[in-house]
């Protein structure tokens, strides 16, 4: 006669590893989500402060381009 073979404690074995497994992902979950949205909000500063020194570069560039003008007009010789 052909013994039957018991699975139920490897059932339950396993069964707890993924249990354990599960609780870990759904800590990684929180923290992921938290990383997501530390990464959004940098990305928000960063895309706001380089378009604020392009404005500047902007601004900077056209007071340069006045002082030249001024100084031609005046004739004064700006050295760089």
């Amino acid at each position: 006669m052909k013994e039957e073979t018991n699975y139920s404690e490897l059932v339950q074995f396993l069964g707890d590893k993924f249990d354990k497994i599960d609780e870990r992902f759904e800590g990684l979950e929180g923290m992921f989500r938290d990383l997501q949205t530390s990464v959004d909000t940098y990305a928000k500063r960063a895309d706001a402060y380089f378009q604020e020194v392009v404005m500047l570069s902007h601004k900077v560039e056209r007071h340069e381009r006045w002082l030249q003008q001024i100084a031609d007009k005046l004739g004064i010789k700006l050295e760089i």
